[in-house]
């Protein structure tokens, strides 16, 4: 059986001060599905219509990311979708 692979985060910058707060909480949303939709396509995820809450919500708890939204959830899918081509 194979060891499950350890994904390391790259280092964070500081997010620029002043701007508001619904858009620090778009950009750390945005930040975490692509995160997810990377580690969904490493995995040999590359359908959307696979790509279930409950297959996304598993694959944040084994890169050790907080439970996705189903907004983030969404945007994962729309994610592998834009980025297959399809």
């Amino acid at each position: 059986m194979a060891a499950a692979a350890v994904i390391e985060m790259p280092k964070k910058k500081p997010l620029p001060a002043g701007l508001p707060r619904e858009w620090y909480e778009s950009h750390n949303r945005r930040l975490k599905a692509m995160r997810l939709a990377i580690s969904l396509l490493d995995t040999g995820t590359y359908d959307p219509k696979r790509a279930t809450n409950r297959k996304i919500r598993t694959m944040a708890v084994r890169v050790g990311i907080h439970r996705p939204s189903n907004l983030t959830c969404k945007m994962v899918r729309s994610f592998i979708r834009d980025g297959n081509g399809s």
